[in-house]
């Protein structure tokens, strides 16, 4: 399968075209082993180009192999404002009048706010802590500062492009905001695609990037049943072109090989009322997927392959 996605300026330089593996490795062909053996080949670089949208399917995680994805909800702040990081005015583009919300996991404050964190809030199915620290590299690298990092690069690869950009939280505010404020920001623009980033927390030798889904839930406050088949769109596309751009594989330890993942116990996606899909970029517990997720060149890539998936998504 081709993938095909808008032209950006790339601004960074790619690495050279790998023929086969790359093609291979833009297929996604269902299976861990495949995906993995061109993933350890193929390593960070990937140029292919093509639909965005990747076939691939989705499945509940292992428990036995879960990631601890419960430390990668967004946080919270004791008065809720529900006011999103403002966006620069959009420029002309084939996204004008589209509005994005890329909400940067966790925060870099949180760590200094645990009371806050940790007050529960309602998801719809049940009740959860309002966020967490999030996860870090072996050396320090925090995952905040990751989630911060690509959103900041996809905002000003999405403007370019014409849509009007908003962030949940741009390390402007001493922690959070909650899981449920997170939701909230993306309905109250009426956003048509949101897009939640994050880095996992698992074993070493667990690597590779996974996309996660709602599930379909209709309990409490929460009602997703209209957003799960665009949510799903939206996944798919964001899943093929972050895999042709970075080169990266999909996840050898969640999601049987597909890339996708879907739950119900999120409440960020819960929650949502809006097209909203996480990405989990990769193992920060892996020396090897931690050594592309610190590299400036890499994340550069991440916010192009997930941006192209989002542009494929609203143009259809």
């Amino acid at each position: 399968m081709s993938y095909a996605g808008p032209d950006f300026e790339p601004p960074q330089p790619r690495r050279p075209r790998r023929g086969p593996l790359t093609v291979a490795l833009a297929a996604l062909v269902p299976g861990a082993l495949l995906g993995w053996l061109v993933y350890e080949t193929v390593g960070g670089s990937g140029d292919d180009g093509g639909s965005g949208r990747a076939t691939v399917r989705s499945s509940s995680p292992a428990a036995s192999n879960a990631p601890s994805d419960d430390a990668k909800e967004p946080s919270a702040s004791p008065e809720p404002t529900d006011t999103p990081s403002a966006s620069a005015p959009a420029a002309s583009g084939p996204l004008k009048g589209k509005v994005v919300v890329i909400d940067p996991g966790h925060n870099p404050g949180n760590f200094q706010h645990p009371s806050e964190i940790n007050r529960t809030v309602d998801i719809g199915t049940n009740s959860k802590e309002c966020d967490t620290t999030g996860t870090s590299t072996n050396d320090g690298y925090t995952e905040a500062k990751f989630t911060l990092d690509v959103a900041h690069r996809m905002r000003t690869l999405l403007e370019k492009q014409g849509a009007t950009v908003k962030l949940t939280q741009d390390g402007d505010r001493p922690f959070g905001p909650c899981v449920d404020e997170r939701a909230r920001i993306g309905n109250r623009a009426k956003a048509d695609a949101v897009v939640s980033i994050h880095a996992d927390g698992s074993g070493a030798g667990n690597r590779g990037f996974h996309v996660i889904l709602p599930g379909a839930v209709h309990a409490g406050g929460a009602d997703t049943r209209a957003i799960v088949g665009p949510s799903r769109d939206l996944g798919e596309r964001v899943a093929g072109r972050f895999v042709a751009v970075t080169g990266s594989a999909p996840s050898n330890y969640i999601g049987d090989g597909s890339g996708l993942v879907t739950r119900k116990d999120l409440g960020g996606l819960n929650l949502s009322t809006v097209p909203k899909v996480f990405i989990e970029c990769g193992n920060m517990r892996d020396s090897k997927d931690a050594a592309l997720l610190t590299s400036g060149a890499w994340r550069q890539k991440a916010a192009q392959g997930i941006s192209e998936g989002i542009v494929s998504f609203l143009r259809g």
